[in-house]
């Protein structure tokens, strides 16, 4: 029984209700970013988006200890840097299908993770991907995969990766070759890098550098066991984060190479948060901040504020990326976008609060939103029965540190810091003090000094959650969990098993 099928009255409500708000907003204004008549017309740039898949700030440019990433330093030192840079949601899905619109993924209906594959659920009126307001404006499209030329490359290569939470009714991008872009001027083009998302690439990290992490020198967050396994995972992800820096390099390489680099606007993302324990899928820090690296071309003219090798401390939402890129290829943003330009002619003032959520992720069944400003985040969960670290067949299988912090728990070895993240409940609010605690271990929300902090937080995310018309409000149909509940078991129960007596034979 496919949930598309039994869900679809549910499906058909949930766009007219997302469309409803949603046109009233979005008004397609494709040449809003153009200048009025008799003025002359900007030179546009092309446009390239590296995304990497589950980063965090954890590279040697943002000052983490032992991660090597000299490309992606010179990329800083030529452009500027964002220190306080956040994806609305901590998983690929949702994340992606936010960034890719410029609009909340719980506005749009996309906020539970891999849904409305097959449904029929498209976005809602007025709401489009960044390509279609580019491809208006007279920009190629492209989605890299090939990036050398050779179909004998295996590693210089993207993923072509999209992933979103709806289905879109032809091509979103025009090429993914490189070698279409050079004829082709202006154009906009993301290319998708995986080493730190968990698989092959990361398994292989270690093989792809000089200098691997040393599992006993790195340093951890203190919520994960001081263990060799915890160790030689956290150094693993820096090794992927070393690797990842080299195809960064080949790509900064190739637009020198072919004669674009001078004329390209080079943005440096994470999709979201690090695919750790607390991380991808946990909408804390961890699993929402993500370094972002911006640098203007030499050959065309720099806004105001652009200056190399800055450091910008102001809150950008990731869906910020959206509405600036298409106004700075004069393609809007269009009213009603909710992402906010932040850099050139058309930027407004910086953000007071950042918002985000999750929801579903794969069988798990959740709900969370949260507010930071630039000192506190403030959680709001709506399963507080239900513990932080619910079974999820995904993360059991890839994240090697859950079944062993099981196991470590059952034998009394945690701290009561890492022991919480097995706790059977949680608080129904959290309140962190980032400037004291970057790690957001010590919940304040309960405590009568920060009363004040929690409820205007409060206030600001109640407020956010009416204006934007939080989708998250109305929950699955009860046959989607089931279907989701049948898919993981099946795809998962026998490796977890394998995996789980390999590491007991190892230990």
């Amino acid at each position: 029984m496919k949930p598309g099928r039994e869900s679809a009255a549910p499906h058909r409500h949930l766009t007219l209700a997302v469309s409803a708000v949603v046109a009233l907003a979005v008004v397609a204004t494709a040449c809003g970013g153009l200048p009025p008549d008799g003025e002359d017309e900007p030179e546009r740039p092309n446009i390239l988006w590296i995304i990497a898949e589950d980063l965090g700030p954890e590279l040697g440019v943002y000052g983490h200890p032992a991660v090597e990433t000299p490309n992606l330093d010179r990329l800083a030192a030529d452009g500027v840097r964002y220190t306080r840079a956040f994806t609305t949601a901590p998983v690929c899905s949702t994340s992606r299908s936010a960034f890719m619109t410029g609009m909340y993924q719980t506005t749009i209906g996309a906020h539970n993770h891999r849904s409305h594959r097959d449904d029929g659920y498209t976005l809602p009126a007025g709401v489009r991907v960044i390509t279609d307001w580019l491809r208006e404006a007279g920009y190629l499209t492209a989605n890299l995969v090939d990036l050398a030329g050779d179909a004998n490359e295996t590693y210089f290569r993207g993923t072509g990766k999209t992933d979103w939470n709806f289905q879109y009714d032809g091509e979103p991008f025009d090429t993914d070759r490189w070698s279409d872009l050079a004829g082709a001027e202006p154009f906009y083009a993301q290319v998708n890098f995986p080493e730190t998302h968990r698989g092959a690439e990361w398994d292989g990290a270690h093989e792809q550098i000089t200098r691997p992490a040393d599992p006993d020198a790195v340093w951890m967050p203190p919520y994960y066991p001081d263990h060799p396994e915890a160790r030689a995972d956290w150094a693993q992800y820096l090794n992927a984060v070393m690797s990842l820096d080299r195809k960064v390099g080949f790509v900064l390489d190739t637009l020198e190479r072919d004669g674009l680099a001078d004329r390209t606007l080079v943005v440096f993302m994470g999709d979201h948060g690090r695919a750790m324990v607390r991380g991808k899928q946990w909408p804390y820090d961890s699993g929402l901040h993500v370094p972002l690296i911006v640098r203007w071309p030499a050959a065309i003219p720099a806004p105001a504020g652009f200056e190399p090798g800055r450091v910008d401390d102001q809150l950008i939402a990731a869906i910020d990326l959206t509405a600036t890129t298409l106004a700075i290829a004069g393609a809007g943003p269009p009213d009603g976008m909710q992402g906010r330009v932040f850099l050139g002619a058309q930027a407004g003032a910086p953000r007071e609060y950042l918002f985000g959520g999750r929801d579903r992720g794969d069988e798990t069944v959740d709900r969370i939103r949260t507010v930071r400003d630039v000192r506190y985040r403030y959680l709001r969960n709506y399963f507080p029965d239900r513990g932080l670290l619910q079974t999820n067949r995904y993360k059991e299988f890839t994240y090697p540190m859950i079944p062993l912090m099981r196991e470590l728990d059952a034998e009394g070895q945690l701290t009561p810091l890492q022991a919480r993240l097995l706790a059977p409940t949680r608080s129904a609010e959290e309140l962190y003090d980032l400037e004291a605690d970057p790690y957001e271990t010590v919940n304040l929300a309960a405590d009568p000094a920060h009363a004040d902090v929690r409820a205007r937080l409060r206030a600001a995310l109640e407020g956010w959650i009416d204006e934007s018309n939080d989708q998250g409000r109305v929950p699955e149909a009860p046959e989607i969990h089931e279907y989701w509940e049948r898919q993981m078991q099946q795809n998962y129960d026998a490796r977890i098993d394998a995996m789980l007596e390999a590491r007991r034979q190892r230990r």
